[in-house]
């Protein structure tokens, strides 16, 4: 199980099980990415891997904002750079990094085929257990339709659950209808809903338990 609850103080983000995809929904600018990558920061202090699938930062950028957040620049982390305007391909950033450049964030093949490498190089590497964050799906979903981006995070579940990795994706909801937020939620497990109340963002947890969770303050 992966226990969330050091990050964001939740009852059912005690034990999650492996292979979960979570979304974390939320207007624009309420720290969605922060939160994924500090969930990400959580499990690399102890010991798993971590994958991020950036529409919108370059890997040098993704990596050096997640060494800040660890404390630290030794860990094992694959970066999908799918930033746009480069050549699709594999390079090293940093630390033994994995990288895998996508030249869209349109190019949802090529963001699977960087995601499947970059398991199996974290594997290889003894990371057995990790968790992934991709920021953000409303990046996506303005390259392609909402029942493309469906097909695809219903397949990178299935790819992660395979893994017993941990998936979290950002979506801002601020951006998107009602329909297209209900069409992508249907293809997780749950959802961290972050919102802003009174100056302050606070979060809650649906899917995972019966019912909803109080919000708590982030």
């Amino acid at each position: 199980m992966y226990d969330l609850s050091s990050v964001l103080d939740v009852e059912a983000l005690e034990a999650v099980r492996p292979g979960s995809s979570i979304l974390i929904s939320g207007p624009a600018m309420t720290g969605k990415q922060g939160l994924a990558y500090d969930v990400l920061a959580d499990g690399v202090t102890d010991g798993q891997g971590a994958i991020i699938v950036s529409t919108g930062d370059r890997a040098e950028t993704v990596v050096n904002e997640f060494a800040g957040r660890v404390g630290t620049d030794d860990f094992e982390l694959g970066v999908i750079d799918c930033a746009g305007d480069q050549q699709t391909g594999e390079s090293s950033v940093g630390n033994d990094v994995f990288t895998h450049r996508v030249n869209s964030p349109g190019d949802l093949t090529g963001i699977g085929i960087g995601i499947t490498e970059a398991l199996e190089a974290l594997h290889g590497r003894g990371a057995d257990r990790g968790r992934l964050a991709l920021s953000s799906l409303s990046t996506m979903l303005t390259y392609t339709d909402r029942k493309t981006v469906f097909k695809f995070c219903h397949v990178l579940s299935s790819r992660l659950e395979a893994a017993e990795y941990l998936g979290l994706f950002t979506i801002d909801a601020s951006a998107h209808d009602e329909q297209t937020l209900q069409v992508i939620k249907q293809a997780f497990d749950g959802m961290i809903e972050i919102r802003e109340n009174d100056g302050k963002r606070e979060a809650r947890v649906r899917g995972l338990t019966a019912e909803p969770s109080e919000w708590v303050e982030l």
